[in-house]
């Protein structure tokens, strides 16, 4: 059996197809270069780490597997000073995607009520910014601006990882 099976993967081969190119790739310099921006920025800022909160109130996990992107080698945020944390109270920025359902509505609020001030919001997705193909209805409250202030909307279905990052940039400016 396991001859047979190994003489099928010679045989056969890579069977997966190549990874669409979204826009131009761009070169590792160039990343490595606004990385090492975006930390100095960071620590001129606040001097310390950025603490992120993230909050799913009701999408279709797009942007997460984007947003959790940001942790594998290849971005690094850990490394650039942005973590995730789990309380609120500890976050410097409220990283939100998908539309408010309508039973996420409350969790939402308490959680940006339990951040400390400055508080910034970033809202990511074309679910999160204008409330997507869900928009407002019965189950659904929209945009994430119709129930907490946004300071940046990192627009996409779903947005790249960079982008994503930019948009956590932005809002720390």
């Amino acid at each position: 059996m396991p001859w047979r099976m190994l003489r099928q993967i010679v045989q056969v081969g890579i069977v997966t197809e190549p990874p669409p190119e979204v826009g131009a790739p761009q070169e590792p310099s160039a990343l490595l270069a606004e990385q090492h921006e975006i930390r100095q920025e960071i620590l001129a800022v606040l001097g310390r780490a950025v603490a992120i909160r993230a909050v799913d109130p009701g999408s279709c996990n797009g942007c997460e597997l984007e947003i959790h992107a940001l942790n594998n080698p290849y971005y690094n945020i850990e490394g650039l000073g942005i973590k995730f944390v789990a309380s609120p109270r500890h976050a410097d920025l409220l990283l939100v995607t998908g539309p408010v359902s309508a039973h996420m509505e409350a969790a939402l609020r308490r959680t940006y009520e339990a951040m400390p001030a400055p508080k910034r919001v970033v809202a990511v997705g074309e679910c999160g910014c204008n409330g997507g193909v869900f928009g407002e209805s019965y189950a659904s409250r929209g945009r994430v601006a119709n129930i907490v202030p946004v300071d940046v909307e990192v627009l996409g279905c779903p947005p790249p990882p960079l982008e994503i990052l930019r948009g956590i940039r932005r809002a720390l400016r």
